[in-house]
């Protein structure tokens, strides 16, 4: 887990990124960010040795089972989601080694909020979290890896809005002021229906 949680906040860093790319073609830096950071994950999988006890919860009536399984489902839409709302080829990189086998130039992404967006400024995050924790058994295991993983996205919360508040700047400013991080609030909208 420190492993995957420190390979991916120094691999997305612009500084890094500046360095790597002396070396790496431009247009395969997101696609080899990806492959190491899938390399390190299905490292983790394959190390990963189970913590069976104790049990911290483990759901027994058939709804609490299904709830458990819903958020877990949940999370994977919102995470699937999230991606294609923000450009699922470009986020693995894809889009720019195809553009650049078509002849084209690369551009970053525009700084856009679609959907899930407006209502949590980071929806992927939110989705791995329902993941983690949308479960019908925590074991001792599940707990550790839960809480490693959901440190790391606290962390890299931190160091990607930085980043993004550097590179967009006011207007990114302004959003994080509007949208929540990953707890939704209730709009004017429901808060003005609820008093009438």
């Amino acid at each position: 887990i420190a492993l995957f949680g420190l390979e991916h906040p120094v691999m997305a860093r612009p500084g890094f990124k500046r360095v790597w790319t002396r070396s790496v073609p431009k247009e395969l830096e997101r696609s080899l960010y990806v492959l190491i950071a899938s390399a390190v994950l299905a490292l983790l999988i394959w190390q990963w040795r189970p913590i069976p006890t104790p049990v911290l919860w483990h759901a027994d009536a058939a709804w609490t089972v299904a709830l458990g399984w819903s958020v877990m489902v949940l999370g994977v839409v919102v995470l699937l989601w999230a991606t294609f709302l923000i450009d699922h080829f470009e986020l693995f990189g894809l889009r720019q080694g195809w553009s650049t086998l078509r002849g084209g130039e690369l551009r970053g992404p525009a700084f856009v909020t679609p959907y899930l967006y407006k209502i949590v400024r980071h929806p992927l995050y939110v989705g791995w979290l329902l993941i983690f924790w949308g479960t019908p058994t925590m074991t001792a295991g599940h707990l550790l890896f839960s809480v490693g993983m959901s440190s790391y996205i606290l962390l890299a919360i931190r160091f990607e809005e930085r980043d993004l508040v550097e590179h967009i700047g006011e207007p990114y400013r302004q959003y994080r002021e509007r949208v929540p991080a990953l707890v939704p609030r209730p709009t004017r909208r429901s808060r003005a229906r609820k008093l009438a």
